[in-house]
C-alpha cells in the first residue's frame, strides 16, 4: 500500500524544498499540499466536518502548484498532489497548462485532488456562482482532459467554452493526471461514479471506507466503467501512535490503495513549522505499508 503525507504548507510551514526531501527521504509515496486561494474576513458559511471554527492558517496557505513545481525540482520519486484543488475557483485553460507543465518538469509524478469548495464567500470572491460550482467543477475537469489529450482541443459547455485552439506543453501522463474528487455522501459517490478517474475522503474508519466503496463501485459500473480502474485515496487521521500493520490492512481491504497521513491537527502544526518532525514522526507507516498488497 502506498503512504501518502498531506502538509499544510505557509510561510511559515519552513522551506517547501527541505520538506519534499525529507519526504523522499523517509519513503513516503507522495507529498499533497491543501489549497484556499483567499479566505473573506468575517464569513458567515459554517464550517463542514464538525471542525467549529475554521484553524487560522487556512488563510496562508501558499499555491499549491508553486509548492509542488519547488518540490519536484528537488525530488526523483515522489508522487505531488493537490489536496484538493478548488478548480471552480480557477480559470481552466490557464490551470491546465500549469498542471501540464508541472507534470512535464516532474517526469509525470502529478495528482490533482480537486472539489468544488465548500465557502460561498470564497468562491464568489474568486469570481464563481456558489450555486453552479459543481456543474463548474465537472465541466473543468472534462474541458482539461481535452486541453491534455487532444491536438486541437475545444470545449463547449454551458460554463466553460472554448474553440479550437493549440494548447502545449501535453502532459507526461498519456491521459494527463489522474483526477481524483475530495467529497462526502451520495452526490459525491455519483460524481465519482460518473465523472473522475478516483475518490479522496477523509475517512473516520475502514468500515465506512468499505460500504462507501462497494457503493461506489455499484454506481461506476452502473455508468459503463471499469469500476476497478477507481484510484482510492483515504485521508486518514493517525492519532498519537500510527497506523497499525493491521489498520493498513484493513483499509486495503475496504478498497484503498494510498492512505494519506492528515488530520486537523497535524495541519496546525505543520501550518507553523513542526512538518519535519511530523514527517519523521510517522514515517514508520511506511515501512508498514510496503507489507500490505494493494487494493
Amino acid at each position: 500500500m502506498d503512504i501518502g503525507i498531506l502538509v499544510a504548507t505557509t510561510a511559515k510551514t519552513g522551506p517547501i524544498d527541505a520538506i519534499a526531501r525529507a519526504v523522499e527521504a523517509a519513503g513516503y509515496e507522495s507529498l499533497w499540499i491543501p489549497e484556499h486561494p483567499v479566505v473573506p474576513i468575517g464569513f458567515k458559511t459554517p464550517v463542514p466536518g464538525g471542525v467549529g471554527e475554521l484553524p487560522e492558517h487556512y488563510g496562508r496557505w501558499v499555491d499549491p502548484f508553486i509548492a509542488l513545481t519547488v518540490a519536484a525540482t528537488v525530488t526523483k520519486r515522489i508522487r505531488l498532489g493537490t489536496g484538493i484543488c478548488l478548480l471552480p475557483e480557477r480559470e481552466p485553460l490557464i490551470t491546465a497548462k500549469a498542471i501540464a507543465t508541472l507534470d512535464l518538469y516532474s517526469g509525470g509524478r502529478v495528482i490533482l485532488g480537486v472539489g468544488a469548495g465548500w465557502m460561498r464567500e470564497e468562491t464568489e470572491a474568486m469570481g464563481a456562482n456558489f450555486g453552479s460550482r459543481w456543474k463548474l467543477l465537472r465541466e473543468t475537469a472534462e474541458a482539461m482532459r481535452v486541453l491534455w489529450t487532444d491536438r486541437e482541443p475545444a470545449y463547449a459547455g454551458d460554463l466553460v467554452r472554448f474553440p479550437a485552439l493549440r494548447c502545449e506543453p501535453k502532459p507526461v501522463q498519456k491521459s494527463g493526471p489522474p483526477i481524483l474528487l475530495g467529497g462526502h455522501g451520495p452526490k459525491a459517490l455519483e460524481r465519482v461514479a460518473r465523472t473522475y478517474d478516483g475518490w479522496m475522503p477523509l475517512v473516520p474508519n475502514p468500515q465506512s471506507l468499505q460500504r462507501d466503496v462497494a457503493a461506489l463501485r455499484k454506481l461506476t459500473a452502473a455508468h459503463g466503467r471499469d469500476p476497478q480502474a477507481l484510484h482510492i485515496t483515504a485521508l486518514v487521521d493517525p492519532h498519537a501512535d500510527g497506523l497499525s500493520l493491521d489498520n493498513l490492512r484493513r483499509y486495503a481491504e475496504a478498497g484503498a490503495s494510498r492512505v494519506v497521513v492528515f488530520s486537523q491537527k497535524l495541519a496546525i502544526a505543520m501550518a507553523d513549522g513542526g512538518a519535519l518532525d511530523l514527517i519523521k514522526r510517522f514515517a514508520p507507516i511506511v515501512e508498514l505499508g510496503r507489507q500490505v498488497p494493494a487494493a
